[in-house]
């Protein structure tokens, strides 16, 4: 006969009922607490050389079903260590909002994942040629990874295995233009970000349908040229470039003219809802959803 003892509580469900910083928050409410956070403060101003502050995002605004933010440590530059130390105790708990770190037309470098593709052959991975149709024990193959001797295979011949999902920094972006988010002025909602001095037309930064894969853009949004790494939803860092810019490209003020709004899921042919409202006329799901409400 086999005695079990009685499961003990597990783990993870104890630790599901604590919450982080309980114990932290409650100096910032007695004396106490507040004399001691004083003289922390006082001690990095006189000690410590390099201010760093640890950011997140706010995944409540995004149209992604993820709930926990993306942590990141930021250091501050610029000023004495007694202004960093000041100016990251007056953002605690703020949002930083995009246009306060860049600014239209300056290169930027953008660091994030690529898209993943697995586990790859040497064709698909390193584009080598395929070998001749008849070849024995397939063709999508390195045909000679190396002489006998030295008796290894060299780093720089081509071999399968994983491709994608690779952590890469691409440089020199630049900024095209940076929009401000949907907002209400004067009681009403205005989504009026994609209008330039030459297209004065109502309209917003999402195409007809929003981007595919992803959605609405209802915040603050940067546009850069070219493109960035990864698929769509996942996150990005980015970073001031590193580099002092003297290129003419890097130096060039950009004046947009015209904001492409089609829809990006097929054949585009419409800037806003309203013009293909008037070319279309009404149609049938129009007058069933009219009939169904009265």
């Amino acid at each position: 006969m086999c005695f079990c003892p009685p499961a003990a509580p597990h783990a993870d469900r104890y630790k599901s009922k604590k919450k982080a910083f309980t114990k932290y928050c409650k100096k910032w409410q007695d004396d106490e607490g507040k004399k001691q956070l004083e003289k922390d403060f006082n001690a990095m101003k006189k000690y410590c050389q390099v201010i760093r502050v640890i950011a997140h995002t706010q995944m409540r605004l995004l149209p992604v079903r993820q709930k926990k933010s993306h942590l990141m440590e930021v250091q501050l530059n610029g000023g004495t260590i007694s202004d960093k130390v000041d100016w990251a105790r007056e953002k605690l708990e703020q949002a930083v909002q995009v246009n306060a770190v860049f600014t239209q037309d300056e290169m930027i470098d953008v660091i994030g994942i690529t898209k993943g593709h697995g586990y790859k052959g040497v064709t698909s991975r390193w584009h080598t040629k395929k070998l001749p149709r008849k070849t024995h024990r397939g063709l999508r193959k390195v045909a000679c990874i190396g002489a006998w001797h030295p008796a290894r295979v060299a780093f720089s011949v081509a071999r399968a295995g994983q491709k994608g999902y690779h952590h890469r920094t691409e440089i020199n972006k630049k900024i095209y233009k940076i929009g401000q988010g949907y907002h209400t002025k004067d009681g009403k909602l205005v989504k009026n970000n994609a209008a330039t001095e030459y297209d004065l037309s109502n309209k917003s930064i999402n195409p007809l349908g929003g981007f595919v894969h992803y959605g609405e853009v209802t915040n603050d949004f940067v546009m850069v040229k070219g493109c960035v790494v990864g698929t769509k939803k996942r996150v990005l860092t980015l970073r001031k470039s590193l580099l002092v810019q003297t290129s003419r490209r890097a130096l060039e003020k950009i004046d947009l003219k015209f904001i492409d709004t089609t829809s990006k899921f097929g054949h585009g042919r419409f800037q806003t809802v309203e013009e293909k409202k008037a070319f279309m006329g009404p149609l049938k799901k129009d007058r069933v959803s009219k009939e169904e409400t009265a």
